[in-house]
């Protein structure tokens, strides 16, 4: 059996609104100008510093500031994480059916371990996952090819297959050279035929028949 390795902001959840609260509220403090929904969705992907660092480049901030308001964006974000965000449709069943085919499954994101652990937790998802590769785990980050190797090598030594949304973990599926199945309702900002996949998919419903035809290739 695969192991199947998960990305999990804009695959598995849709966190963008609790993450737009935060970011929020680091932006009442400053007194700055707050940002729309949309803006903030696009800043996700690639760990909390550079959201912070597209954030605050965004409303023209001191950069010298960018470490003490990244440690408060995560103390905003740690105490509220699971208000808004929900798993996507079907998303909790179909890893159950995953795992029950025999199946090992990780997780592998940019979002930092703590508050990762504490989501799985909230929905009832932490005993579903034989690894949680967070963006702080390593030194390294997606797209970097490190953090996925790990999660794969904690796995187990037989073929693995990466799912996740973004233009990120595309680039990190083909790094690692890894199958790459593409959740198109989340985060990405290319086009599908712009980004690197060797299946799509638009809800989870539909993802095993997607990783069978991936797994024949």
């Amino acid at each position: 059996m695969h192991a199947i390795i998960f990305d999990l902001d804009g695959t598995l959840i849709d966190s963008a609104p609790d993450i737009h609260a935060a970011v929020n509220r680091v932006m009442r403090d400053l007194e700055a100008p707050l940002f729309q929904y949309s803006e903030v969705k696009s800043f996700i992907g690639n760990g909390v510093p550079v959201l912070m660092q597209r954030a605050m480049a965004a409303r023209d901030l001191d950069s010298s500031e960018h470490g003490s308001l990244v440690a408060r964006f995560l103390e905003y974000y740690g105490a509220d994480s699971t208000t808004l965000t929900k798993p996507y449709p079907n998303a909790l069943e179909t890893l159950g059916k995953l795992r029950a085919k025999g199946h090992v499954l990780g997780i592998c994101t940019n979002k930092p371990e703590a508050p990762t652990r504490k989501i799985l937790d909230e929905f009832g998802m932490t005993e579903l996952f034989g690894t949680v590769i967070g963006g702080d785990t390593l030194a390294q980050r997606k797209p970097d090819p490190a953090p996925l190797a790990y999660a794969k090598a904690e796995l187990g030594d037989g073929p693995a297959i990466f799912v996740g949304d973004s233009e990120v973990d595309a680039e990190t599926a083909q790094r690692a050279s890894l199958p790459f199945a593409l959740f198109t309702e989340g985060y990405r900002k290319s086009s599908l035929q712009d980004m690197h996949h060797g299946v799509s998919f638009s809800d989870f419903s539909e993802l095993p028949d997607a990783l069978r035809r991936l797994m024949a290739t």
